[in-house]
């Protein structure tokens, strides 16, 4: 049978609007077409909810769409309803969202029915009970709300504590000089806020506007009273804006207002103070100082001004921005005001180390990184291997280019500067028309990465094979375009804020797959080359290996299933080989382990299955096929291409197989622990469905097809699971987007509830095969994939000690650990140049690791005699083990490292036991 929906009388409404928006794109009215707001026709309606209607001055259509919001809301049996006030405000928001007609502002919103932040975006989270009442435009506007929101408050935290350490405290200040110190503070935030405003489209760029954050500052610490400045920006700002002016620069200013003078370069000592205490680019800095900021002082009437801005001009032209954009007010950030304050933590969630046992001991407590500092360490640890690498080609690579029969060193320059323009006007056009040059600033580091890993990749081909001439994978340009567009997502990753995007897409939003889009490359060759990048550059971040991991999945749950996607007509032409249907990959292959031998040279010189033999050319061994774009280079002819299966599709289809039994497991862990039998035969239909009938995922997410096979499944073994409750368990779990349930093809340009889809579509096509699970002889159940551990080694992994509490061993990173990189976070953890300590801080650090709660806890519960540790064992991948077999190779460091542990862990145990053997008589 297939899922029961709410009565069309609760949901038609609001169902038609969502429909109509997905379907036409376009909203039922605007603020214009639409009504003023009578009181008397909505007389039925509690007379609170119409005098807030009033008080936001909304329409008449917006005052009864959020009422029918707020009656679906009272339908559910799922939230607890407490204050009225609050929900119908949110109620409100969703009406003027869904309509296009905002009338306010969040901030007039909030300050309505006194709500912050967090506590309105927990509000509309709650508020989502069912698939209808919160559309996927609601969600991508709250999500555009919330980015924006968690950026502006980053920035504005960082700001305070960077004013603390270049402007005295006013409390400290004699006579005027603290009103100077409370208006400098003031105009300086409401002068970002206004060229953050006209200089970025993108508002949630955390780095770049923190960059033009920093020229703000220096532009105010110039024109600032020495008195009210400390060191070193007094010493460093020391220069001609502090002279008193002259009879002829004052004549100059005069005509400034005629002549428009331009800007004064940034002051390069005030420049290096402010990135030194932020760990910030000096020239990254000053390339958004003179690309964007100099320009933006123009625009704004400020060009060879020495004075202090006055705060209510400049509030004025903020205020016109805030108006527009019809979000929350920023400059309430300087007032503290209840309605931007942030979620204060609790304090346990600061410590790093155990708790104190005793009140004369002493625990440094490590706060968690900041995001600008987390950005920050990011960009530096990419400009490590970075700086010192060429734009150009050099070196070896120069020399695989020669070897080559048909050399592709004039096509590969000609790609890369038709490719870095491309770019730079995108990225220009995404984040701000100033911002060009700093898009080409982006596109010179991927552009340095993608030779240093096109380099590596060739030399490990090299040892590989032992052969130099790769004319054929050197002249794909497939694979070029892939590998520069993973070097430059690895580059906008470190420098992005948002990693991926979310429920709705954001014509400005930079995140994955934004550079697929800008060189109009396809998802499916995108994939081919991240593995064999990851293999070639050690110098990735864990957090960089793991983003490109998360592009993967991606392009396997959705990218690459788009119509347009070339994984179709490679799947077209495997099934009509020979006149016989052909399997991407078996089912039988599923249990066997997931081979990782294969580089980029294979997949996309792709569909040859045979192995590489040692000696051959690249350049003569492989036959042209269907997923090769044809080369320059001269190529053997082949009469037939049937026998030959595609490497890069039968790869795909077996990651395919495993991520989506990983989602499925995870799933099954949620909501079918007591039904550990149909995980089996879930899979089964799951696994049935992508091999046979691929066409379901034209289009389509690989998360819909999973949520129909268990609904149908458990609906044949009348097991009772609604989909309100499915779904309800996926959003819980990681990287999903509402939009997955929300927003499904139901045919072409309609999309509808995932639950039509399963009527419609899904249950239609498959309906034979369902039913076959409820028969005395079902199908054949497919074999679990074989889930192998993730094919990339994680760069100074920590390793835990077993039978520790949370000890963790990180090998030193010595590039990062000299002094003049660390940061004060760091500073405080790590010892340089002096002896560890006495034997009485060793015994502290025993008593603080093993005198846990843990240990007491273990103790009183088993009541018996610890057990010894098992031998502690490091092997060569990173990885940690206790399995007590004995360890070859083992240091004796290492081994009596692990007998302390064990023998200091006994100890410890056995005294607690001790103890609480003697409570236990006590107590009875």
């Amino acid at each position: 049978m297939p899922p029961k929906r709410r009565s069309a009388a609760q949901t038609a409404p609001l169902h038609k609007v969502a429909e109509d928006k997905q379907t036409h794109g376009s909203s039922p009215g605007s603020p214009e077409k639409m009504g003023k707001l009578t009181p008397k026709s909505h007389e039925t309606k509690k007379p609170e909810f119409v005098l807030l209607c009033q008080q936001l001055d909304v329409l008449d259509e917006v005052c009864n769409r959020a009422w029918d919001v707020w009656d679906e809301l009272q339908a559910s049996l799922d939230i607890m309803l407490d204050t009225n006030k609050k929900y119908w405000a949110a109620c409100l928001f969703i009406a003027v969202t869904d309509l296009d007609a905002m009338t306010f502002t969040i901030t007039d919103l909030q300050k309505a029915v006194h709500v912050n932040m967090k506590q309105f975006f927990d509000l509309l989270k709650e508020m989502d009970v069912n698939l209808v009442t919160i559309s996927t435009k609601v969600n991508a506007a709250v999500s555009r709300l919330e980015k924006k929101y968690e950026v502006q408050l980053a920035l504005f935290q960082r700001f305070e504590r960077t004013c603390a350490k270049i402007y005295i405290n006013a409390a400290d200040a004699v006579g005027s000089a603290a009103a100077d110190v409370q208006q400098v503070i003031r105009s300086c935030w409401t002068l970002f806020l206004l060229a953050k405003g006209k200089v970025l489209q993108m508002e949630d760029d955390l780095v770049i506007s923190f960059q033009l954050l920093l020229c703000v500052l220096e532009y105010f610490i110039q024109r600032s009273p020495p008195s009210v400045l400390q060191e070193p920006f007094k010493t460093a700002a020391d220069g001609p804006l502090h002279a008193p002016p002259t009879r002829a620069s004052r004549r100059s200013h005069g005509r400034g207002a005629r002549s428009s003078p331009k800007p004064a370069p940034p002051d390069q000592r005030v420049l290096e103070a402010l990135c030194k205490e932020n760990d910030c680019e000096v020239e990254e800095v000053k390339n958004v100082y003179i690309s964007s900021f100099t320009d933006f002082l123009e625009s704004v009437g400020l060009s060879g001004s020495q004075g202090i801005p006055k705060t209510d001009n400049l509030s004025s032209q903020y205020e016109e921005i805030y108006l527009k954009s019809k979000d929350f007010d920023a400059r309430l950030f300087l007032d503290h005001d209840e309605t931007l304050q942030p979620v204060k933590l609790d304090p346990s969630e600061f410590e790093r180390t155990p708790k104190k046992h005793h009140l004369e001991e002493e625990v440094i407590s490590v706060p968690p990184q900041t995001p600008v500092r987390a950005a920050m360490n990011s960009i530096q640890q990419l400009m490590v291997f970075l700086n010192s690498a060429s734009d150009q080609p050099a070196g070896k690579l120069v020399h695989y280019f020669s070897n080559c029969t048909v050399d592709p060193s004039d096509d590969i320059t000609r790609r890369v500067e038709s490719l870095g323009r491309l770019f730079s006007e995108r990225f220009a056009q995404s984040v701000g028309h100033r911002c060009m040059e700093i898009g080409s600033q982006r596109f010179v580091l991927g552009v340095r990465l993608y030779y240093r890993v096109m380099e590596s990749m060739l030399k490990s081909e090299e040892e590989r094979l032992s052969v130099q001439n790769f004319s054929m994978l050197l002249n794909n340009a497939a694979f070029h375009t892939s590998l520069l567009a993973c070097a430059l997502e690895v580059v906008m990753a470190t420098y992005g804020w948002s990693t991926f995007k979310s429920g709705g897409s954001s014509e400005t939003d930079l995140s994955f797959p934004w550079i697929l889009d800008v060189f109009q490359l396809k998802a499916f060759d995108f994939y081919k080359v991240i593995e064999s990048f990851i293999k070639a550059e050690p110098s990735l971040t864990r957090e960089m290996i793991k983003h490109l991991e998360r592009c993967e999945h991606l392009i396997m749950e959705n990218i690459a299933w788009r119509a347009d996607s070339p994984l179709f007509e490679l799947l077209h032409q495997s099934r009509e080989q020979e006149g016989v249907v052909e399997q991407a990959e078996p089912p039988s292959t599923l249990n066997q382990p997931l081979q990782h031998n294969h580089t980029a040279a294979d997949l996309y010189l792709s569909p040859v299955r045979t192995p590489w033999k040692k000696g051959q050319s690249i350049a003569n061994n492989v036959p042209q096929g269907p997923d090769c774009p044809t080369s320059s280079s001269s190529q053997p002819q082949v009469p037939s291409l049937k026998h030959l299966k595609s490497t890069s599709l039968s790869l795909f289809y077996k990651k395919v197989y495993r991520l989506a039994y990983l989602r499925l497991n995870l799933l099954c862990s949620h909501l079918l622990s007591d039904h550990p039998e149909l995980e089996p035969i879930i899979w089964t239909l799951f696994q049935h469905t992508l091999q046979h009938e691929s066409e379901l995922m034209r289009d389509r997410h690989l998360d819909q097809i999973m949520m129909s096979a268990m609904y149908a499944i458990c609906k044949v073994k009348n097991i009772d699971l609604r989909f309100k409750t499915i779904v309800t368990a996926y959003k819980g779990l990681p990287n999903t987007s509402q939009e997955t349930f929300k927003r499904v093809l139901i045919r072409e340009s309609q999309y509808d509830s995932i639950i039509v889809f399963y009527n419609n579509v899904f249950m239609q096509k498959l309906k034979t095969n369902i039913l076959q699970y409820a028969s005395p002889r079902p199908p054949t159940l497919s074999p679990i994939p074989h889930i192998p551990c993730s094919p990339y080694k994680f760069p100074n992994s920590p390793l835990r000690v077993p039978g520790s509490n949370n000890v963790y061993i990180s090998p030193l990173k010595s590039a990062r650990m000299s002094p003049s990189v660390m940061t004060p976070r760091t500073r405080i953890l790590v010892s340089i140049g002096e002896s560890f300590g006495t034997s009485e801080k060793f015994q502290k650090i025993n008593q603080m690791v093993s005198n846990s709660e843990w240990s007491l806890k273990r103790s009183l519960d088993n009541d018996r005699t610890p057990k010894p540790l098992k031998r502690l064992r490091f092997d060569m991948d990173g990885q940690d083990e206790a399995d007590g077999s004995k360890s070859t190779g083992e240091s004796k460091f290492q081994q009596k490292l692990a007998e302390m542990t064990s023998t200091r862990t006994r100890m410890q145990e056995q005294k607690l036991k001790d103890a609480a053997d003697s409570l236990k008589k006590e107590l009875s």
